[in-house]
């Protein structure tokens, strides 16, 4: 049946929102050119656009982390560095290497020297097990394997794993494997068409499969990115999302530098810790996932009980994004704050962004917002027509952010990608100003006594209790139907009657959309973005009876 959902309020802002022609002008405003332009003013490589800046601020901060700090000059000297220790080490134009990391200095400047050398960069997150770092080396293919031991003591546990030579250089010290057996990819003679890095997407089960994002694919996000936040030249950007995923490889860390700022790379999430460095460290913007601002909203209550007080003078931007934003946490952020949370919304087959909100124009509800220039979105129903004006649909998008495909599995690609169009499988309404907004998966659709039923929904209700930290919504086959399953994390030292909480919810939500049961949980399984990994309470939702 068609539905339509309507999109929260967030009592943090009001005002109207802007029409798709005006968000188009005041891009252009913005952006400082036309978007028939913008590819144009694209490096051929992802490193031109961050190098760039050697010349024009050499002596302006370009990296911080764990106590250090580079210039663009010592950043440029870093990457000349790391070029040619893997080319004495065998790398060739076309080889896969994988980058087994935490954000640090070293896995920025390898990445950077790869981008110079036709390579391909496989950013893998260290804090991944044993098994899931051998699959993915299976399906690499790399020519060798890194391991940023200075930066993470996981990614130390992996190199004397894989038996890892050490490595000390004037950008950190690493491991690395001998150079390996490997096919080198074909390279493409127009270097922006050329593969530059590989992201490994978090599956269910099965194979994983390597993501290629060429060096338009970055770039594009990278200079959209830095331009609608307004970065300017010695800005300093937090970067807590991993580098291994690409909303803090390319939409925060590439951006910044990009822009001539100052990235702050840091390894692994903690609400004290950033809203230290916001406080005494110039911070001027943030990009998380929900999960990190319901945790720094947790912190500052608790300072605000001990009289500590606490502000974040340079503090301009914030943005979320990864996951849905629920209008509560939305509402509770802006007011803890005092600034708009902004929305985004993409994955990591298009680089990731396809829409976000404008901080020229902040949106009262929940949207991720318009589609960024030279993006182009579609909404399709299952028969493949475009579904009417506010209607839900799945989405289609087609542009410079889609990526080349899944390395080595062009029928896999094939699946995914039609005549350019990408299938993010994501539900989504355009309002009447032409902002995007997410219903949920396609997959997790929950389809109760024939209605639909949207996750995102369900737990933006429940994650407005004062109670609970974080949820996760998921469905159950029952006999003749499906039931609604709701995982819930209480906020730390609080206990939560479920039947309260089924109470609380009766006002807010349709009884077709009433969990079935409330399953208090005390930590949710997250990712170490922050993300809710819904697929790791799968075989929960199984064993229940």
């Amino acid at each position: 049946m068609a539905a339509r959902l309507t999109n929260q309020q967030s009592p943090g802002l009001t005002g109207e929102s802007p029409s798709l022609e005006t968000i188009g002008v005041e891009d252009e405003n913005v952006l400082e050119c036309a978007a028939s332009d913008i590819l144009e003013r694209l490096p051929a490589r992802l490193s031109h656009g961050i190098l760039a800046w050697v010349e024009k601020t050499p002596d302006a901060p370009a990296l911080n982390s764990n106590g250090r700090q580079l210039s663009y000059r010592q950043l440029g000297a870093a990457i000349d560095e790391a070029k040619a220790l893997l080319l004495e080490r065998g790398v060739r134009a076309g080889d896969r290497v994988m980058l087994v990391a935490e954000n640090g200095i070293a896995l920025a400047c390898l990445f950077i020297a790869l981008s110079e050398l036709d390579g391909i960069g496989a950013v893998i997150n260290a804090r991944m097990s044993d098994r899931e770092i051998d699959l993915i080396a299976a399906d690499c293919d790399p020519r060798l394997v890194i391991c940023t031991a200075g930066d993470s003591a996981d990614a130390r546990a992996h190199g004397r794993r894989l038996g890892a030579e050490p490595v000390s250089s004037n950008f950190g010290e690493f491991s690395w494997t001998k150079a390996l057996a490997s096919e080198a990819e074909r390279v493409s003679p127009d270097p922006a068409q050329q593969v530059l890095a590989m992201i490994y997407t978090t599956g269910t089960t099965g194979a994983p499969k390597g993501v290629m994002l060429t060096h338009r694919n970055l770039s594009f996000i990278a200079f959209i990115s830095g331009r609608l936040r307004g970065v300017r030249p010695g800005d300093r950007v937090y970067c807590v999302l991993p580098m291994s995923h690409v909303f803090g490889l390319s939409a925060v860390c590439c951006s910044v530098l990009f822009s001539g700022g100052c990235v702050h790379l840091v390894g692994r999430f903690s609400a004290a810790a950033t809203l230290q460095a916001m406080q005494e460290d110039s911070i001027v913007g943030f990009l998380g996932v929900p999960t990190m601002y319901a945790l720094m909203l947790e912190q500052l209550e608790q300072r605000a009980r001990n009289n500590q007080p606490w502000q974040a003078a340079c503090l301009r931007f914030m943005f979320s994004g990864g996951a849905p934003l629920d209008p509560d946490l939305k509402s509770r952020v802006e007011n803890s704050f005092g600034m708009p949370l902004h929305n985004g919304y993409g994955l990591t087959e298009t680089g990731p962004t396809i829409c976000q909100t404008r901080l020229y124009a902040p949106l009262a509800n929940c949207s991720v917002g318009y589609p960024l220039p030279c993006v182009e979105v579609k909404l399709l129903d299952k028969d493949g027509q475009i579904v009417a004006p506010g209607e839900i649909g799945e989405l289609w998008v087609k542009g410079p952010n889609v990526m080349k495909g899944y390395f080595r599995k062009p029928e896999l690609t094939a699946e995914v990608v039609k005549d350019g169009w990408f299938n993010t499988a994501d539900l989504v309404f355009q309002d009447v100003t032409g902002a995007m907004n997410i219903a949920g998966r396609t997959k997790e659709l929950i389809i109760r006594s024939g209605f639909n039923v949207y996750p995102p929904e369900v737990e933006a209700v429940l994650a407005s209790h004062p109670s609970v930290s974080l949820c996760a919504v998921m469905g159950r086959k029952i006999a003749g139907d499906e039931e609604i399953i709701a995982f819930v994390q209480p906020v730390e030292g609080v206990d939560i009657d479920p039947d309260a909480l089924l109470h609380f919810s009766r006002a807010f939500l349709a009884g077709y959309k009433l969990p079935s049961r409330i399953i208090i949980r005390q930590q949710l399984p997250t990712a170490p973005s922050g993300k809710i990994l819904k697929h790791q309470l799968t075989e929960d939702v199984l064993r229940l009876t």
